[in-house]
């Protein structure tokens, strides 16, 4: 046995260690701390080092119509009202603050400034289409300072990208890395690089927040008509971020910052860069870039709690709101309320996944859809069209005759069949259905969104040509589970479910 006296003193000399071991960690581990902390800065500062060369600030020059200051500037739409007012006192005195120089003299002042990224070496350059649209002269200025003029290659509103070129490149241009945007894992670091408010290549950092966001722009401004795949960032964007690169730690350009919602709120979009390549090498080889559109408007199932609720055996997928008239799916047998869950094979699940499908296929190469319909799981064929020129859509009209007086009241409508009094007085076109004539304030078709003039054409898919086949059909439907109307406004067919209320 060891004496008592020897094991004190072993045991103070393991103490001893110890303390001195904890001691010798303590000092260590700020120092490790910071070696840490100074990996990450050099991360940063290589970035910055790699990326600025790639990146170009763009003045514009743009016409007297869209030149009047902040008014219409496509990022202020996303602004709440108090900031809007800034932005506009901002740029008010930036033309108080201009120059008085003679006409002779003058040189036209920039009226737009934004950001862009060198993607070749010979000269072309991606940016935002809200940057140089409607533009007169363009003006890239290099990260060294050298300045060039430009002119525009093509552009893609719907995507919001633009491609402009030099008019006399240099041939030291630096193109910038473009990474697989679709290998993004939300968390991620991301580094936005622009010249925010004039300040030229200022650098922001944040994370990548979300993917996938498609609900970005809300339809009042032009949202529907946008193609919004964008991923969400907290890295701080402003006015004049607008077509510069979010980077990741790589220096590898992840997306094309377009959006913001309000200052400082720590919310940012940017365009994926395979989405981004994609149109801009269509832009570079044919100046535009086509897509195929099916002539739908679309959500997604599980935002309609309602009518999900109706549905028997489909719990994903997208539903068709309504059909374009004279579209490709209006001259196909794809109904108001459908729910597409397959395109070609492929599920689709959300309507930004339908819109990437179908808007890369040929115009004219048909099209086969996976459909649930009210129980029914059918294959409908559409062949798709190229996205019509704005303006170009066309409505037609159906003739038909006028039947007699008559009218129903049902959970808050009244309902005539459409005559030519009726017609002219809701500014309607005659065609097989029925007229909403007056909607009770409170009621349950009010709060369904139905409105006066509406004309009821389906109930159930099942075509509505009288008011006794309507009176009818609501029979035969079951106002406990909901009952599907399509309906036409303003030549737009769409589509609600009346249901009434549980106690």
């Amino acid at each position: 046995m060891i004496p008592f006296e020897r094991w004190v003193v072993r045991a103070a000399v393991a103490a001893l260690l110890l303390a001195s071991i904890q001691t010798t960690r303590a000092k260590e581990e700020p120092k490790a701390a910071r070696s840490v902390a100074r990996q990450v800065n050099e991360a940063f500062v290589a970035v910055a080092a790699e990326v600025a060369p790639s990146v170009v600030v763009i003045s514009v020059v743009q016409k007297p119509d869209m030149a009047a200051g902040a008014d219409g500037h496509p990022l202020l739409e996303l602004f709440p009202e108090e900031l809007r007012e800034q932005m506009e006192q901002y740029f008010d005195q930036k033309k108080k603050e201009a120059p008085k120089e003679s006409r002779r003299e003058r040189r036209p002042a920039p009226t737009g400034n934004g950001s862009g990224v060198i993607l070749r070496a010979d000269g072309y350059i991606l940016t935002n289409q809200h940057v140089v649209e409607e533009a007169e002269q363009i003006t890239v200025k290099l990260s060294d300072g050298r300045e060039f003029k430009a002119e525009l290659t093509g552009l893609d509103e719907k995507a919001d990208v633009a491609v402009i070129r030099l008019v006399d490149p240099p041939k030291d241009l630096k193109p910038a890395k473009l990474a697989d945007s679709s290998a993004v894992r939300v968390g991620e670091f991301a580094i936005a690089i622009g010249a925010p408010f004039e300040l030229e290549h200022s650098f922001t950092f944040g994370h990548v927040s979300a993917k996938g966001r498609n609900n970005v722009m809300p339809f009042t401004q032009r949202g529907n008509a946008m193609e919004q795949d964008f991923i969400q960032t907290d890295a701080n964007i402003n006015p004049g971020n607008s077509g510069g690169p979010l980077v990741n730690l790589e220096g590898e350009v992840i997306g094309i910052n377009s959006l913001i919602r309000g200052l400082g709120t720590g919310i940012g979009f940017a365009i994926p860069s395979n989405l981004a390549k994609e149109i801009s090498d269509e832009l570079i080889a044919h100046g535009k870039f086509t897509r195929a559109w099916l002539g739908i408007s679309i959500g997604n199932l599980r935002e309609n709690a309602d009518y999900a609720e109706m549905l028997k055996g489909v719990k994903e997928g997208v539903v068709v709101n309504a059909r374009v008239p004279e579209g490709p799916a209006a001259k196909s047998d794809l109904k108001d309320g459908d729910v597409i869950t397959a395109v070609d094979g492929k599920a689709v699940k959300e309507s930004v996944e339908l819109r990437a499908l179908v808007s890369r296929k040929k115009p004219g190469e048909e099209v086969t859809l996976d459909v649930h319909r009210l129980g029914k799981n059918l294959k409908i064929k559409v062949r798709p069209e190229a996205y019509p020129e704005a303006g170009s859509m066309v409505t037609s009209v159906r003739p038909r005759r006028a039947p007699t007086e008559a009218e129903t009241l049902l959970l808050g409508l009244t309902v005539k069949p459409l005559t030519k009094e009726s017609a002219k007085k809701f500014g309607a076109e005659l065609q097989p259905g029925v007229i909403i004539t007056e909607v009770e304030s409170n009621s349950i078709a009010a709060e369904r969104g139905f409105q006066s003039g509406d004309i009821i054409t389906d109930i159930n898919h099942e075509p509505i040509t009288s008011l006794k086949e309507f009176q009818e059909a609501m029979k035969q439907g079951d106002l406990k589970n909901g009952v599907l109307l399509n309906f036409v406004r303003a030549g737009q067919s769409s589509f609600r479910v009346l249901k009434e209320k549980s106690e």
